[in-house]
């Protein structure tokens, strides 16, 4: 289980390689990049259990939690395009 510390280092570098993989515009700077990270790994967490990948408490990897963080800034970016 990874502490405060952990995860907001975990956050940062997996915020970071999403908007790598995703160039573009996105708000905020590194509070912004580590909550996207973490709120990645969270997501990435619950879709992969309901898909039957993880176990219940079993934290998603570090790829899928990329992957996680890249759909979070997809979605953010459909909701903010002005039409």
């Amino acid at each position: 289980m990874l502490g405060i510390i952990g995860w907001a280092i975990f956050g940062v570098i997996v915020g970071a390689i999403a908007k790598l993989l995703m160039p573009g515009r996105d708000p905020g700077g590194l509070l912004v990049t580590m909550l996207l990270g973490i709120a990645g790994a969270l997501v990435a967490g619950f879709i992969g259990r309901a898909l039957g990948w993880y176990e219940p408490g079993e934290a998603a990897g570090f790829i899928m939690a990329t992957v996680g963080a890249i759909l979070l800034l997809f979605v953010y970016r459909k909701m903010s395009a002005k039409t």
